[in-house]
């Protein structure tokens, strides 16, 4: 008898034990991460037929060719020779791409962590031919499954996998867990998402949205806050010669005479490449936070800051900046704009794409009076580079082309990207 009532009350006070225990646990949703191995990601590189574009990024002018960047996804190849009726002649599949550029039928394009290198001296027959292995962070990301308040890395191999997709499972966790990100670095559905022209004819011009900049023997990216400087002396196998810190988000870079200007979230930072292979710091320039391509010419800096957004405040306005001094620049002017984006500068006039509001021309001959020349309206804009011959301007999926005339210019083609 006695027996058995010390087994009932063993049973008792198991089951209270363990429903205490069941009080410190929940069922939630947990994100798992969908893996591909480094490996199979790589072979995914290579050219393809032209395909559609369905959200067009950057763009690159080289020779007699334009380069649309599909975001995250490559590079759309068109021949320009007819600037009325560009022809599609290539797409190259370069998942998580974000920038290029180009030297001497070399082209240098970023996929995620690699730099990879493509030979573009048959237009027909563009080949890779070259890869730097983990080169580049991926930007993170936690944009998980709806609902999701946790994360279960255990499955995922940083050093062999990169991180594709996600995905939610039901799991057994301690009501005080919270969310866990162990350090990892994630991208959007598993693609990373982070110019001047020069003066030599055999380097291609990019946009003032631009992360890439080839300055003689040097390609200079920037990331979020790094900046990394390779040798492409040997033009078919660049090899990274230095890698450091360069500021805090870090959005564009621009190079004019001898310096290079990071424009980030935070402001302008100015470098000098008298050392071509370490960008030296010279200084840089704080405004409240906002989104900031930044193009120079001569003597003056010029910034647009789109907020209402991510970006930071809700103004949005061009600024001149004075940099004669370059270890001191100093806000000059401040002019307000609807939502800018890219900008460019030919001559005496300042192209600045102002979003929804369209194209606007400027007149800078007095960088500290700047007048309207004209605008155009009811299109949208999002980055400009100004050429010799032309304008190349691409926003809301269109690719326009205009004709430089006295007092500004004239629309000479459009093609629909999609």
């Amino acid at each position: 008898m006695k027996l058995k009532s010390l087994f009932l009350v063993i049973i008792f006070f198991g089951i209270i034990s363990c429903d205490n225990d069941d009080t410190d646990y929940e069922y939630v949703k947990v994100a798992v991460p969908e893996v591909m191995s480094k490996a199979d990601f790589r072979s995914s590189v290579k050219v393809e037929v032209p395909i559609e574009i369905k959200e067009a990024g950057k763009i690159y002018a080289y020779s007699n060719y334009i380069f649309i960047n599909e975001v995250d996804k490559g590079i759309h190849v068109l021949d320009n020779t007819n600037p009325e009726t560009p022809v599609a002649k290539a797409f190259i599949n370069i998942p998580g791409n974000i920038d290029i550029a180009i030297k001497d039928n070399l082209l240098y394009a970023d996929s995620v962590m690699d730099l990879v290198v493509f030979d573009i001296s048959d237009i027909n027959n563009i080949t890779k031919t070259f890869t730097l292995e983990d080169m580049f962070i991926p930007i993170i990301n936690y944009d998980f499954p709806v609902g999701v308040w946790n994360v279960n890395y255990d499955a995922y191999d940083s050093n062999t996998q990169l991180i594709v997709g996600w995905k939610s499972v039901i799991e057994k966790r301690k009501v005080d867990d919270q969310i866990d990100y162990h350090g990892h670095q994630l991208f959007n559905n598993g693609i990373a998402t982070n110019t001047g022209a020069s003066a030599e004819s055999n380097v291609g011009t990019g946009g003032s949205l631009a992360r890439f900049q080839i300055v003689n023997d040097y390609l200079y990216t920037v990331e979020d806050y790094e900046m990394k400087t390779f040798n492409i002396s040997n033009l078919s196998q660049p090899f990274l010669e230095n890698s450091f810190q360069a500021g805090w988000n870090i959005e564009t870079m621009f190079h004019a005479d001898n310096y290079l200007y990071l424009g980030s979230t935070r402001g302008m930072y100015i470098y000098s490449l008298e050392n071509p292979s370490v960008p030296e710091y010279v200084s840089d320039f704080t405004h409240w936070e906002g989104c900031d391509p930044v193009v120079v010419d001569g003597d003056y800096a010029y910034l647009t800051l789109r907020g209402g957004n991510i970006c930071g405040q809700d103004e949005s306005v061009l600024e001149v900046i004075d940099i004669k001094d370059k270890s001191a620049p100093t806000l000059k002017v401040r002019y307000q704009l609807e939502n800018p984006y890219g900008l460019g500068i030919k001559g005496n006039t300042l192209f600045v794409c102002d979003g929804t509001s369209g194209l606007k021309l400027f007149n800078k001959e007095n960088p500290l009076d700047i007048t309207l020349i004209s605008k155009f309206e009811n299109i949208q804009s999002k980055d400009v580079i100004p050429l010799n011959d032309k304008l190349i301007m691409i926003g809301d999926n269109v690719l326009y082309q205009y004709n430089y005339v006295e007092g500004g210019v004239t629309l000479l083609s459009t093609y629909a990207l999609n």
